[in-house]
């Protein structure tokens, strides 16, 4: 068993609009974040995570996420679950709890057009 207390947490800043709180569980297989995302991730282009799988789920606020051309609405409750190789971008105002497996790394995240 582990347990991260939110005093213990790493800040981190994606962009103007993205930015949250890492809990450093120290594993390779699975690890998250809380989220804020206050307008539009990236502001051009698209993301895409080349070996992650993330589990989101939506603390709250509600949004849009567009995945590989396809816009879907969320909102507070929901949970979202984007594949490794899915290129997307958030337009959104929310709060989101991330659960990644494998465990994200920067170097796996990629922003493409």
């Amino acid at each position: 068993m582990k347990i991260i207390h939110k005093n213990q947490t790493n800040k981190f800043k994606n962009s103007q609009v993205c930015f949250g709180e890492e809990y450093p569980l120290g594993d390779k297989d699975i690890n998250g974040a809380v989220i804020e995302v206050k307008g539009r991730y990236p502001d051009k282009g698209r993301v895409v995570n080349l070996k992650c799988k993330e589990l989101v789920y939506v603390l709250k606020g509600s949004g849009q996420i567009v995945v590989e051309g396809k816009q879907e609405s969320f909102e507070n409750g929901d949970i979202l679950l984007i594949y490794s190789q899915e290129k997307y971008y958030w337009q959104a105002n929310c709060t989101i709890l991330i659960v990644c497996t494998p465990a994200f790394y920067p170097e796996q995240h990629k922003e493409v057009k």
